[in-house]
Parts: structure tokens; sequence; C-alpha cells
């Protein structure tokens, strides 16, 4: 098996345009260095179709383990080592940069097809693991939402989080964003990215680098990232930023997590954006309210038929629409309307900001301003626009850049608690006597009192229909003017201060 499976992980790089015919000892004496081998019956032949590369590496890593090179042969510590072992054999990073910008002279969507398939054939993708999410969509008042419950990032074992937690912490890379990420061996606290390319972009005169998410939660889900470890800000310059990020890329969309917590993403610590080649239900809905704003007549402006508040700004100037937008944004961090219970600041504490997204519409720019505010009190200490305690069971996290375009990423619980509640619903057990149930089964009651019809071929498509529903819950939660007839006469007072 090792002679086959060394021979087979050589011929994969060759065949992939990584490694000439002259490489192949080379690379295969590399890979025997990784795997503390003195030696091996040599290369053989590979013809035919190859296995996939998964399978490759999970047989050198259990030969690993058995050699102790390895401690364990668990995610935690294969993890580690198979990306070693790709990153012997991905190419170095001014190649790639070289190979991403000669496609760009063909078209920028040659080039990010490319750099995609790359970063999944490098392994630095895990497809095997990415196919495991589960996925479906909901139809709903908004349009067509997604759903997807991740279970693309692997749990940890015992004796892995032990070990961790007695390692002393290098403070480098700064955080999984840092260009530094680039070839980092990484430890148990912090993933392997020897496998790892990143390429070089200038977004508003600015150094920022590209590169694609290894859990990609929608089709080419990117991140573009600030060169410097520096906080994430919602301002002109990042108005700027995405403009100029989509007109590089015109067939991709961008947009930014908020900077303020609660609202915010998970790592507000380093500056950077999320975009990919994928049209969400916000990019969809339409405008339902035209408006018009006072010294910026040559747009196109309005507020768009979403769950959240959201004005949309066009136009074909792109220094226009990010005046505006930071015109918008000026007014909008403070703006204070108590009968809607919003304060931009209390006690020195700012709480206002804006989730910004953008794409191209031919020749024309739009950019979504999603208002946020982090306010929180004693009823609601997870703040006040956000997701309602009812809503917990589904999803108490962050609703971050992603699910506010209308893409929920439900934590990989849900994958059990689904299934079992499913199984209860059809037998009538007692589902607040199950660990995995207890917290749905108030929800459940109602699921079922909705749905008489219920049986063993639609229960699984209703409970997908009805946790759409409570998500559509959640971002109509994290709004800050409800959709009713007060919130929406409370966001026109707003428009008015435009």
């Amino acid at each position: 098996m090792l002679e086959l499976r060394i021979s087979q992980l050589v011929e994969y790089a060759v065949r992939k345009g990584w490694l000439a015919e002259s490489d192949r000892v080379w690379a295969a004496n590399r890979i025997l260095e990784a795997l503390r081998l003195g030696g091996f019956e040599g290369l053989t032949a590979v013809e035919g179709e190859l296995p996939p590369i998964q399978e490759i590496l999970d047989d050198l890593c259990t030969v690993a383990c058995e050699n102790g090179v390895i401690e364990g042969n668990t995610p935690a510590y294969t993890d580690l080592f198979d990306t070693k072992l790709m990153g012997l054999l991905t190419p170095r990073p001014s190649e790639v940069i070289r190979a991403f910008y000669d496609r760009m002279q063909d078209s920028p969507r040659a080039a990010t097809n490319w750099y995609y398939a790359f970063s999944g054939d490098t392994n630095y993708i895990r497809r095997d693991r990415i196919a495991k999410d589960r996925k479906w969509t909901v139809d709903t008042d908004y349009g067509t939402i997604d759903i997807t419950i991740n279970l693309s990032k692997p749990e940890k074992d015992p004796k892995a989080i032990a070990a961790a937690g007695k390692a002393k912490s290098t403070g480098y890379p700064k955080c999984l964003l840092c260009a530094e990420n680039e070839g980092y061996a990484g430890h148990l606290s912090h993933p392997a990215r020897q496998n790892h390319r990143i390429i070089p972009i200038t977004l508003g005169g600015a150094d920022f680098f590209l590169q694609y998410s290894p859990y990609v939660y929608y089709n080419e889900h990117c991140i573009v990232f600030n060169k410097l470890h520096t906080p994430m800000h919602i301002d002109r310059s990042a108005f700027t930023n995405l403009l100029d990020f989509v007109t590089l890329f015109p067939h991709y969309f961008i947009g930014s997590n908020a900077d303020l917590p609660i609202v915010g993403g998970s790592v507000l610590s380093h500056d950077h954006y999320q975009g990919g080649g994928y049209e969400f239900a916000m990019a969809r809905a339409e405008v339902e309210t035209p408006v018009t704003i006072p010294g910026f007549e040559d747009l196109e402006a309005g507020i768009v038929k979403w769950p959240m508040s959201v004005i949309r700004v066009k136009g074909a100037d792109k220094e226009r629409v990010a005046t505006c937008a930071a015109h918008v944004l000026e007014k909008w961090r403070g703006y204070d309307d108590e009968s809607a219970f919003l304060f931009h600041e209390t006690e020195g504490e700012l709480h206002s900001t804006i989730t910004p997204i953008a794409r191209r519409r031919g020749e024309d720019y739009e950019l979504d301003l999603v208002l946020r505010n982090n306010i929180t009190t004693e009823e609601n200490p997870l703040g006040v626009f956000h997701p309602h305690a009812e809503k917990h069971h589904i999803k108490k996290e962050n609703i971050g850049l992603i699910e506010v375009m209308g893409l929920a990423v439900l934590p990989a619980r849900l994958k059990d608690e689904l299934d079992a509640l499913a199984e209860g619903l059809l037998s009538g057990a007692d589902l607040s006597a199950d660990a995995r149930t207890a917290s749905h089964a108030q929800w459940a009651a109602e699921v079922q009192a909705r749905h008489p019809e219920l049986n063993a071929e639609n229960v699984e498509s209703i409970l997908q229909q009805e946790v759409g529903a409570v998500f559509c819950g959640v971002l109509e939660d994290a709004g800050v003017f409800k959709r009713t007839e007060e919130g929406r006469a409370a966001f026109l007072r707003f428009v008015s201060t435009l």
C-alpha cells in the first residue's frame, strides 16, 4: 500500500501540472522524509483514474500514525499531517500568482475559475467535507432563501484539546486571516496552511489579498483581507474598497461584516471582506419604496423588500455611490429614535453601523446598506436586534454578512437534533425528555399543530420549511425597523434625515 499511495500522490501532482516528470523521485523522497521512513520499494506506474485525493492521504496518515509520526489518527492530528504532505507538492506562491495573473489577461472569470479549482485540488478546500453539509432552500415572502447545516469543521478529540491547552501560544500568525498563514505548519490550536496560496490585489490604493474560504458556505466563497492586521472598520474607505473589488471582478459580489460586536462577524480584529460567485436572495429582492437622497439625485435609491432594514444605492459612478454610502453611514451613526428603541450610543458606547454589500448591474454599481444596531437590555442581553430567545434553539449566533444576505449557516448540532425530532414526532415520544430535542419541544408542538398531514414521507421537508420560517424570523428580529406600519413609518423618518 505504501508504494502505491506514494506513487499515486506523486502522479496526482504531475497530472495537476505542479511537478514535471523529472521531479518524481525528488517528490517521493520528500514524502518519505515526512513519514520518517528511510526508504521503500520505489515508485510504481499508475494508470487510469486516481482514487479521491483524501483516500490517498488518509492511508498515508495511517502509516504516519503507526510509525509514531503523529499521535493519533483523528482529524486534529491528520489534518496537520495531510496538509503537510500536500504542501510538499503545492507550487510556490510566486508560481501561483503568476498563473492567476496570466489568466487575468484573458478575463477575471478565467482567473477565479482556475484559482478556485486549484484551491480544491490542493485540498485546502476539503471537498469531501463540504459535500457532507446539509443544504436546502425555502420559499418565503422575501424570495427563496438558503439554509445550510455546517458539517465541514471537524470536532477535536479530547486528547487534542488537552494537548492544545498545554501548548504555549506563539502569537504567530496574529489571526487566521493574516498573510503569514501562507505556508504555515500550524499546530493543534491553529490549522496547517502549507497548501494555502493567496493572491495580492490593490483596493483603494492599499494592499489586500484574495483567497477562498476553506469552508465554502456558498459557490466560490472568497475572502479579501488587508495586508495589515488592522481592525474591521466601516467607513468611506471600506465602500471604496468594495466597489474597487467589483471593478476588478465584476462577476463577483463582495460585502463586509459590520465593525461592532453582536452585529459583526466572528473576526473583528482583522479588516476583511467576503464575496464570491453566488446570487443571494437579497440580491434578487426588489426595491419596494423608491427614495430620493438630497444631493444624490443622479443615483437610484430605495428601501429593499427584505426582513432586515436595507437602503439600496445604484449608479454608474462608483465614487458617487461611495460618497452617498458614506453620507448614509454618517447620518445613521448619529441617529436616535426613542419610539423605535434606536439609540446610537449609551454611556459612551457606540451602537450603530452598517453591513454593506456591493455588486455590479451591467455598467452600474449597486450597494446595499443594511442598517445595524447592537444595543442590549436586561431582557435581551445578547442584543435587541439579534435572534430572540425563542429562536435560539435554531440560531443563537451573530447575524453576520452571510446570514444578512439570506443564507442561514446553522450549527452542526442541528443535524442530529432534527433527525431525532423527526423520529420523535412520528413516534409520539416525549420530546422534552430527550436531550437532543428538549430545546425544540415547544416549537415542535407548534409545528405539529400547523401540519396535521405530517407523516414519515413528509416530516423531513416540513421540518426544513419550518426551520426556514424560523430563520426569516431571526432576520426580522435583526431588522432595526420592523416590517409593520409603525416600522415603515420609522424607517421613512430616518430616510428624511438624509
